[in-house]
């Protein structure tokens, strides 16, 4: 064989060689794929619950209170809880909202470093200019709104059948009840009650 020929072939097969002595180690490329977000989730189910936390009974909502002065705000949140360790998992979908927003049902929640944080003013002008625009609403609509009244019927058809109106056998089924009441019932006949018999 030619010494050339031989040299290309072993340089080839030393390519495409896979395994043993002397080959190249190939590196496991990643792939880029979306990444699941349930391994966090399971390393926090995994975490809470070796706090042994318990569900806490159904809460309506959840306010948390941010710096900047909004707040992150769950309805209907799960809640589970771990007392001896101060513990608790909020799950649920929540939403910034300004303080301005939930102002009625909020202020018994806001403690007094709160009210100081937040400007009480502030508060106070936002939920007068709400009532304000409610009752400006409630006023403009007042005069035209007749829901609670039983509407009036349009045109003058009445839906009552009056005397004269009433079908001609109607007025004879009421005269035959009284004479089909005073013909004699038929006898029963002795193999009629053979036959309804039960041994």
């Amino acid at each position: 064989m030619n010494a050339e020929k031989l040299a290309k072939l072993q340089a080839a097969a030393a390519a495409n060689r896979i395994g043993g002595k002397g080959s190249v180690r190939r590196k496991v490329v990643p792939r880029s794929g979306p990444k699941i977000a349930g391994g966090d989730d399971k390393k926090l189910a995994a975490g809470l619950k070796k706090l042994n936390v318990q569900p806490i009974a159904p809460i309506e909502e959840v306010n948390m209170f941010l710096a900047d002065g909004n707040v992150l705000h769950f309805t209907a949140p799960k809640v589970h809880g771990a007392h001896s360790s101060n513990t608790f998992a909020v799950y649920g979908a929540g939403h910034v909202k300004d303080l301005t927003e939930l102002v009625p049902g909020i202020l018994n929640q806001l403690g007094p470093d709160s009210l100081a944080r937040f400007s009480l003013r502030r508060l106070a002008e936002s939920y007068q200019s709400m009532q304000a625009r409610a009752q400006a609403a409630g006023q403009a609509g007042a005069p035209g709104d007749d829901d609670d009244e039983v509407p009036d019927l349009i045109g003058a058809e009445s839906f009552e059948v009056q005397e004269g109106d009433k079908p001609a056998a109607e007025a004879t089924e009421a005269t035959e009840p009284a004479a089909k009441a005073t013909e004699p019932a038929a006898e029963a006949t002795p193999e009629a009650t053979k036959a309804n018999d039960v041994d």
